[in-house]
């Protein structure tokens, strides 16, 4: 069974910064892609970013240049720092991992809110 741990969300005021953790963890269990996405009241879960094994990197447009994602092979964790951070960022960010065999793997989601 696969575990997804995810901490470090919170509320933090327009133009702070967050630190998103995921922390993967099973047996018989080898990692390919790992990201992050979050679903936004009313609306439909969407890519922030991902990262592949061998640190390729994808960002949605709206968190370019803003946010980083990085990841501790050796850990089996996933980092998503978050800088000057906007209101439209206030979400439930979800951590996904990928395996090499092709499974499907979602944390339960860490609330970020954005307010002043």
């Amino acid at each position: 069974q696969v575990q997804l741990v995810e901490s470090g969300g919170g509320l933090v005021q327009p133009g702070g910064s967050l630190r998103l953790s995921c922390l993967a963890s099973g047996s018989r269990f080898i990692i390919n892609h790992m990201g992050w996405y979050r679903q936004a009241p009313g609306k439909q879960r969407e890519l922030v970013a991902k990262i592949t094994s061998g640190g390729t990197t994808n960002y949605a447009s709206s968190v370019k240049g803003r946010f980083t994602i990085s990841r501790d092979n050796a850990k089996n964790t996933v980092y998503l720092q978050m800088n000057s951070l906007k209101p439209e960022d206030t979400a439930v960010y979800y951590c996904n991992v990928i395996s090499w065999d092709g499974d499907d793997y979602w944390g339960q989601g860490t609330q970020v809110t954005v307010s002043s």
